[in-house]
């Protein structure tokens, strides 16, 4: 894949995740245990052999910059290849994001410079550890003009409503892309990656700019479905759209499930993020957790049940942890109760107060904020 370059564009709308991204864009939002959204998609780039990936950072580039600053851990402190970080040089409209489409205009020059034929587009928000290079081998044996990588995702309980619908022939050619509304049980779910050859991107930003409609990218392929060769790949394993803090909630959650963990972290190749050292977790003698995913160096005195605890969280004595994801340097003191809920890194529940939400609404703690029984 010497000759394919990696996009990751911006992701979903900040006001999905309520107080979650008031200071982090979707994609730098904390995952399982130690990570963040973000390398999921560029360990799945790196572990292909993309050697020139761009990210486009949106507004909230703070957080960004601390976690991937020159792309050391997964190999893209390159002098000539490498990590592009590219900030926004579009404003808003009127408070409204502009698109895919113009961000991509403004950085022409870069996609002129670079030498990759060939341009990988994902999205960070849907985890999905696609065999990369298959999937690009069938994109040049094709002979493509773009290839859109999708799921047969069943889905009886809405939660992939909305979600982007493909229609295909029988040789998977795409007849055009549309919205899932639930009426089927089973569809044919575009996970917002794409193989597109540079020349045809180009060409669909260019005149997509020029018209100032569509703006975004995926728009802008379904308009000219006739007019290219467009086909379609499908990915066979394990995928979580993550659109809105219920999706985010549960997709935490699945990675206790041993099937799901382990494809997640284990298969087709390591997931990288950036380095903390943490001593080892403690757990007194009165501590009791029960399938959860507890990352490095945390003190655990009480009881954790289902959870996802991040790096340097404290749970006190006599406190209780059910169905929950609690991020960095948190504290949960003594006899503190938090269920089915989502605390952001360095809150603090104190003693004896009890927070609860359900599977459907789970409870939101702003990071940084004290919890209190006043």
């Amino acid at each position: 894949m010497d000759s394919c370059l990696g996009i990751i564009t911006t992701g979903d709308i900040d006001f999905n995740f309520g107080v979650l991204c008031n200071h982090r864009p979707v994609y730098m939002l904390p995952f399982g245990g130690r990570y963040r959204l973000v390398d999921f998609a560029i360990s799945n780039m790196v572990n292909h052999n993309l050697s020139t990936i761009a990210l486009y950072t949106g507004e909230k580039i703070n957080s960004t910059m601390d976690h991937l600053g020159n792309g050391e851990p997964w190999d893209l402190n390159r002098r000539f290849s490498g990590l592009f970080l590219f900030a926004p040089m579009v404003e808003k409209d009127q408070g409204i994001p502009l698109g895919d489409i113009s961000q991509f205009c403004s950085t022409e020059e870069f996609f002129n410079r670079v030498k990759e034929e060939n341009i990988l587009v994902r999205h960070p928000n849907y985890l999905a550890k696609v065999n990369l290079t298959e999937a690009y081998k069938y994109f040049i044996d094709s002979e493509a003009d773009i290839t859109l990588i999708y799921h047969k995702s069943k889905d009886t309980e809405g939660k992939l409503v909305n979600c982007n619908k493909m229609y295909l022939d029988e040789e998977s050619n795409l007849i055009d892309i549309g919205i899932n509304l639930g009426t089927e049980e089973t569809f044919n779910h575009f996970i917002r990656m794409a193989f597109l050859k540079k020349d045809v991107f180009l060409r669909l930003v260019k005149e997509s700019r020029e018209k100032g409609d569509p703006k975004f990218l995926i728009d802008a392929i379904s308009q000219y479905r006739g007019k290219l060769k467009i086909n379609a790949y499908e990915f066979k394993g394990h995928v979580e759209s993550i659109k809105d803090l219920k999706s985010y909630y549960d997709a935490n959650l699945n990675l206790l499930k041993e099937d799901v963990s382990k494809e997640v972290f284990y298969e087709g190749g390591q997931v990288f993020t950036k380095t903390k050292d943490e001593p080892s977790t403690y757990y007194t003698d009165e501590s009791n957790v029960e399938n959860s995913l507890v990352a490095n160096g945390c003190i655990i005195k009480g009881k954790v049940e289902n959870s996802i605890i991040f790096r340097g969280v404290k749970v006190g004595e006599n406190a209780i942890v059910k169905n929950s994801i609690i991020m960095q340097k948190t504290q949960i003191q003594d006899g503190a109760i938090v269920v089915n809920s989502i605390i952001d890194k360095s809150a603090t529940i104190s003693e004896k107060v009890n927070i609860a939400g359900s599977s459907a609404m789970p409870y939101i703690v702003e990071r940084y904020r004290h919890i209190t029984n006043d």
